[in-house]
């Protein structure tokens, strides 16, 4: 595959150490660049095939630019697979559902059931999610 791995700024050394470290078990290409919600994607463009996020939802703030994010880089064939641990604690709840709620306006979600995550790694707080955006009807 060819990787673009993302986050802030002040994370990019830390994207390239891990590249670095892990170039031996790369068959396509891997590279790190900043991404930040709510800006423009246009250099991520075109849509990928796949975008793995993983605890992503936590800080109410960040939910607008995120949503925005998600909906700018996808296309309509793009596979979104987003973890996240169940936090239960202060306005985390709160949070992930206004999160779905705002999420569900544009995309389509399925939730993977735990039989099929990792044994090793399954937990019950730990969620896995299949997102799709919604087809557009009539739009040719």
């Amino acid at each position: 595959a060819n990787v673009t791995v993302t986050d802030l700024e002040e994370l990019q050394e830390l994207l390239k150490v891990n590249i670095e470290n892990n170039k031996h078990l790369v068959t396509g290409s891997v590279q790190a660049k900043v991404l930040k919600w709510g800006e423009d994607v246009t250099e991520f463009q075109p849509p990928p095939d796949y975008i793995l996020m993983a605890d992503c939802i936590y800080y109410e703030e960040s939910l607008e630019p995120l949503l925005k994010t998600l909906k700018d880089l996808t296309g309509p064939d793009t596979c979104v697979l987003c973890c996240y641990e169940q936090r239960t604690m202060g306005k985390n709840p709160e949070i992930e559902r206004k999160y779905f709620e705002l999420l569900q306006r544009d995309f389509e979600l399925e939730k993977i059931p735990l039989d099929k995550h990792d044994e090793e790694y399954r937990s019950e707080d730990i969620h896995i999610m299949n997102i799709h955006r919604k087809q557009t009807v009539g739009c040719f």
